[in-house]
């Protein structure tokens, strides 16, 4: 699975870090940072027969915060 650009990203976390691989979000003024994930036809062939899906965090030993998968863009729902 890779990272992905897509419309609404306005940064690139860690662009600039060697030791990571740069991750292309979208930051709203809420703090919360969606990124896009692509699929390989292998991984979604294993994904449709497993109906699973991993999420690996590196917390660096500090307090996880709050995460949520979905298939649904939530950068495309307006704000009121």
């Amino acid at each position: 699975m890779e990272s992905i650009y897509f419309e609404e990203c306005n940064t690139e976390i860690a662009k600039n870090q060697d030791e990571y691989m740069p991750l292309p979000a979208h930051v709203n003024s809420d703090g919360i940072v969606t990124s896009c994930w692509k699929m390989t036809w292998t991984e979604r062939v294993r994904v449709l027969f497993s109906g699973r899906v991993f999420l690996s965090i590196m917390t660096f030993h500090r307090p996880l915060q709050p995460q949520r998968m979905t298939v649904d863009n939530p950068t495309d729902t307006p704000t009121p």
